[in-house]
Order: structure tokens, then C-alpha cells, then sequence
């Protein structure tokens, strides 16, 4: 008797196609995401914030500069009401990321909690511009508030040289912020790249702003966008 033949049966691939851009896209607008925008003064973080917003239509929590009541006040006298303005800035910064981490949004905030500790109340007390007891009562006290938070689900810190920063910061024309030392932005800059050497809550995207103008090209506008929508696959 002859044998009989066998079917041969070829099996889907269980390989999958990998995601156009516009589809990547789309999966971000359909799902909640929480990205957090830091770095220095004059960085980008808000101009950037703003586009991704009007991008993927995500919420934007912007950082209280104008509204601020201790601003005009710190940059006058920085050693009188440092304490006043990063426990202000606390307050404020920890109700924000408690809004987004429980509300249905996706959202972009801009400048993230981690950065008052690690960066500004920090350099404050190095530089003898807070006393030692409010510094310490003050890390108590951030320590305590972050217990409760969900870190976002992609920090992006723009960095950027202080040439970057003084150029920007004169661009945008805020009378508080011209009498800025180079000295200050400097130092600045030392703890932001410390704190994201250490940085280990979730993913980090970091972007070498000097060179790029995400604001009036819009090619790098889409570099960054690849950037970021790779890192939320």
C-alpha cells in the first residue's frame, strides 16, 4: 500500500510588524501617560511642554511663575525667603502630581517635584543662602510627601550649557529672573546632573537641547517626538 502523503501545515508567523510612527502615535493618545518635564532654568521645559500638549492633546500642568508669591521677593533677597519659596514651591508641585497620578488624563507636567530636593533646595543650603534647620526640617518633610506619589511614567530632562540658559532666560524677558547669576546656573546645572546620574524612578529620556530649537524647527520638534514615543512603546 502507498503511503499516504503528509499535509504540511505552515505555521503564523507569531512575529509582529513593527508600529508605524502614526500608529505609535495613536497608541499614546488612546492610553494615560504622565511625562514630567525638568531641567534648569530657561531650559525649554515649558515652551516643550506646550507643543507635546498640542501634539497628543495631553493636559498641561505648567509651573506657577506669575502667579508666584514669593518670587520677586527671593531674587531681592535670597537668604530671607528661600525657605518661603521651595516650601511654596512643594506645596504646590505635590498637589499637582497627586491631581495627575489620580485624575483619568494624560497629562505633561512641567518641572517635576524631585527637582525642588534634589536641585534648588539643595544648592540653596550649599551656598549658604538656607539655614541648616530649615534645609533638614524642609528634606523631612519633601521625604514624607513623595512616599505617596507615583513617579511619571517618562522623565525627559532637557540639558543645556549655561550660554543656552543666559540666552534664553534674556529671550523671554522676565524681569525676576534678569539679575541671574551665570555663578548660580552653573552650579544649578552640577546638581541636575548629579540627581540624573542617580535618577532610577522610571524612564529617562535626556535631550541635548544647545544644539536643536524644537520651537521654530519643526524637524527637531520631530526627532524629539521619535524620542519620546520610542521610549513609551
Amino acid at each position: 500500500m502507498p503511503k499516504k502523503a503528509k499535509r504540511v501545515t505552515r505555521k503564523r508567523s507569531s512575529l509582529r510588524m513593527p508600529a508605524t510612527r502614526t500608529q505609535r502615535a495613536e497608541s499614546l493618545r488612546k492610553r494615560k501617560v504622565f511625562i514630567a518635564v525638568a531641567g534648569n532654568i530657561g531650559a525649554g521645559k515649558s515652551s516643550l511642554t506646550h507643543l507635546l500638549s498640542l501634539r497628543y492633546g495631553w493636559k498641561p500642568f505648567f509651573e506657577s511663575v506669575e502667579d508666584n508669591p514669593y518670587l520677586n521677593d527671593f531674587y531681592a533677597d535670597m537668604k530671607r525667603w528661600s525657605f518661603n519659596l521651595q516650601v511654596y514651591f512643594l506645596s504646590n508641585r505635590f498637589r499637582s502630581h497627586k491631581s495627575i497620578t489620580e485624575g483619568p488624563d494624560s497629562v505633561l507636567l512641567d518641572r517635576a517635584i524631585y527637582e525642588d530636593a534634589e536641585i534648588f533646595a539643595r544648592n540653596l543650603y550649599e551656598i549658604g543662602k538656607m539655614e541648616q534647620r530649615d534645609y533638614e526640617n524642609y528634606v523631612s518633610l519633601y521625604e514624607v510627601m513623595t512616599e505617596y506619589l507615583r513617579p511619571p511614567d517618562l522623565l525627559i530632562y532637557l540639558r543645556a550649557n549655561v550660554e543656552t540658559l543666559v540666552k534664553q532666560i534674556s529671550l523671554r524677558g522676565r524681569e525676576f529672573e534678569q539679575s541671574i547669576k551665570r555663578e548660580y546656573l552653573e552650579q544649578l546645572n552640577k546638581h541636575y546632573e548629579s540627581w540624573i546620574a542617580r535618577y532610577k524612578k522610571g524612564p529617562l529620556l535626556v535631550i541635548e537641547s544647545d544644539e536643536i530649537d524644537f520651537v521654530n524647527k519643526q524637524e527637531d520638534l520631530e526627532r524629539i517626538v521619535s524620542m519620546i514615543e520610542k521610549k513609551l512603546k
